[in-house]
């Protein structure tokens, strides 16, 4: 098939319409049969439950056009059942994993002139979501729901290359204590928009939140997991019960592991220990690894050795060994990637 005529190095992570998107409706205590419409506007009641009481989940990942010239999705399974898992703790009815990875199949296909050609460092963007729609007054769990997924192309993330970013220790708290950080919410990106506009009006590129309970360890920044090298070149990635799951992080894990021969160890991460690492990334769909070279803490700077101008090793290898089993020119783990065409 003939690709769209883009300059696909130049449009940036925004979004664009593109042809066909998947749509299917839960009425009557069950999921209808989904469909496919190229109609991209969304027709709501003024009562709806997404609007009065944010009864609303989503996901995100990508298609690539690999070496070979496969178009293929990387562990859309995962996606699946992390969706599951937000619409369970939001009281929504789960949309069953295998519909949803039926449904990430007909919207790449039917979009197919939109995935980027390999090597142009652009990618498919998916972003499936699920929201209350029948009219909610009262403070209580919608009974009508409709799951859609739609695409876009989005550019490279990181066009002139892999820069590293800058952090500021937030004095706002990202999620509370056995509330809903672990989900994948639009509410938990809602209350952290004001802390990144503060951030970035201080001059920082994001936020680090510490937990809420004590503020003394290191949970995650607005939509990204922390992965932290020691000085020894072993991982070390923060636990707690109120971060998001992410499944970039969970790959990158694997690929230090038994790729790379690296030890990784999951643990509390203080904040008082940060300086002791040689590098930090942070770990998303979007960038896959995004290089940290510098946090603040209110006026006191926590550099890494691994310095602001470029990925530190250990973090690079993990980047380049990731995005090459993306990519299809690294041999990927059974499962990993899902052929579309």
């Amino acid at each position: 098939m003939e690709k769209k005529d883009m300059d696909w190095g130049n449009i940036g992570f925004a979004y664009h319409t593109t042809d066909q998107r998947y749509v299917a409706d839960f009425k009557n205590g069950q999921w209808q049969e989904g469909y496919m419409t190229g109609d991209a506007t969304l027709v709501l009641n003024e009562c709806a439950g997404i609007l009065q009481y944010c009864q609303e989940v989503f996901e995100g990942l990508k298609a690539y056009t690999t070496a070979d010239g496969s178009i293929v999705t990387f562990r859309p399974d995962l996606n699946a059942e992390r969706m599951m898992d937000s619409a369970k703790r939001m009281e929504m009815p789960p949309f069953p994993k295998e519909r949803f990875i039926e449904a990430v199949e007909k919207v790449v296909r039917a979009n197919a002139a939109w995935v980027p050609p390999y090597g142009s460092g652009a990618t498919l963007y998916l972003r499936p979501y699920m929201y209350a729609s029948s009219p909610v007054i009262g403070v209580k769990p919608a009974d009508e729901y409709q799951f859609r997924l739609f695409c876009t192309p989005v550019g490279p993330y990181f066009k002139e290359g892999a820069k590293p970013i800058t952090l500021c220790v937030s004095d706002f708290d990202r999620a509370a204590p056995h509330g809903t950080g672990h989900i994948k919410a639009g509410l938990n990106y809602a209350m952290s928009l004001h802390a990144n506009v503060t951030a970035h009006a201080n001059g920082f590129d994001e936020n680090l939140f510490l937990d809420p309970g004590t503020r003394t360890y290191v949970e995650e920044t607005g939509g990204a997991n922390f992965l932290f090298v020691t000085k020894e070149g072993d991982i070390v990635t923060p636990q707690s019960d109120s971060i998001l799951p992410s499944i970039t992080r969970r790959s990158l894990v694997y690929v230090a592991e038994h790729y790379l021969g690296l030890k990784v160890t999951q643990r509390k991460v203080k904040l008082s220990e940060l300086s002791e690492f040689a590098e930090c990334g942070l770990c998303g769909t979007a960038a896959v690894i995004s290089p940290v070279g510098k946090i603040v803490d209110h006026g006191r700077d926590i550099c890494f050795p691994s310095g602001m101008d470029e990925m530190g090793p250990v973090t690079k290898k993990l980047y380049d060994t990731l995005t090459g089993i993306q990519m299809g020119t690294i041999e990927a783990p059974e499962g990993w990637i899902h052929k579309i065409s």
